[in-house]
């Protein structure tokens, strides 16, 4: 099955995935309504002026993609029992993260965005 909408990949996910990811949908789409979701990097994803966060699911966990690993690095403190590497926080569905935790890290990259997009307006 080819992937081309957010609907695609959910249909395509184990079936005990599909909540969480449909939860993860509805954190971004309350947190910044503007931001557009479409299929990137093979992922749920999510472009406010430019790419802000994406969600999927790997083998056995569940992923929140930041799309900056020097983010995850800023919140590292509050990541103290969830497994990240790069810029992608992985968990288990039976460790979710915390929705606070997720805001705010979409309003980062909300900051980030229009922090890019008004410097590069200056060029």
């Amino acid at each position: 099955m080819e992937i081309k909408t957010p609907e695609d990949y959910l249909a395509a996910q184990p079936e005990e995935y599909r909540e969480k990811l449909e939860e993860l949908r509805s954190i971004v789409k309350k947190t910044l309504p503007e931001s557009e979701e479409l299929i990137s990097y093979q992922i749920i994803s999510y472009k406010y002026i430019y790419m802000l966060v994406g969600i999927g699911v790997k083998k056995n966990y569940c992923s929140f993609y930041t799309m900056n690993p020097n983010l995850v690095k800023r919140f590292e403190p509050r990541l103290k029992d969830i497994k990240f590497s790069g810029g992608t926080l992985h968990f288990p569905l039976d460790r979710p993260l915390p929705h606070d935790l997720i805001r705010d890290l979409i309003h980062a990259r909300e900051k980030e965005n229009l922090l890019k997009a008004e410097l590069n307006r200056k060029k």
